[in-house]
């Protein structure tokens, strides 16, 4: 696992160890994330990454977000409310010593403080077929993490529906991952 493109490229990630406490993790793949950010760079959404804030729910590993920090975003708030993702997101934040601009969240996504500032990109990536992704989603816009031009990209085992107060935008399919595009209404 490493990160894909920008000033971080070919940077190795902290991977998750098999037998380890971490094994239930199931970070993004390095060729879904590599299609994942062609898409978003690739002018269908304009450029919803240089400058923005970010927001990634179950942040795993943190290969989402990091990525997005290594392509200019400005700023990544992480939350996991596992210790062992924990240890791996700071692990990885500390690889590219960008500390200054991570703030990790020890919660679950579902239970959101009240947002600093609101974020214009949001990750989302809950255990597969839990139903916990909806739950975060309303969580992040209940605690104003999400602005209104914001764009969510959802990471589930099938297509995911638009919930109330979201346009869905396009699925796409990487194996068996599906990725869900969703717009603030």
């Amino acid at each position: 696992m490493r990160i894909i493109g920008g000033e971080h490229r070919g940077i190795a990630l902290t991977p998750v160890g098999k037998g380890d406490a971490g094994a239930h993790l199931r970070p993004t793949t390095d060729r879904t994330r590599e299609s994942l950010f062609n898409v978003l760079l690739g002018g269908r959404f304009g450029d919803p990454i240089d400058g923005v804030r970010v927001l990634d729910l179950f942040a795993g590993t943190g290969a989402l977000g990091l990525e997005a920090l290594s392509r200019g975003a400005a700023h990544v708030t992480f939350v996991d409310n596992g210790r062992v993702s924990q240890r791996l997101i700071r692990d990885n934040i500390a690889k590219l010593r960008r500390q200054a601009d991570c703030t990790l969240l020890a919660t679950a996504a579902d239970r959101l403080p009240q947002a600093p500032a609101p974020c214009g990109l949001v990750f989302l990536d809950p255990p597969y077929g839990k139903g916990m992704g909806e739950k975060a989603l309303n969580a992040a816009v209940q605690a104003d993490w999400i602005s209104g031009d914001a764009l969510i990209v959802w990471e589930e085992s099938s297509p995911q529906h638009a919930p109330d107060g979201f346009d869905l935008i396009e699925t796409r399919r990487y194996g068996d991952t599906w990725i869900t595009f969703l717009a603030v209404v």
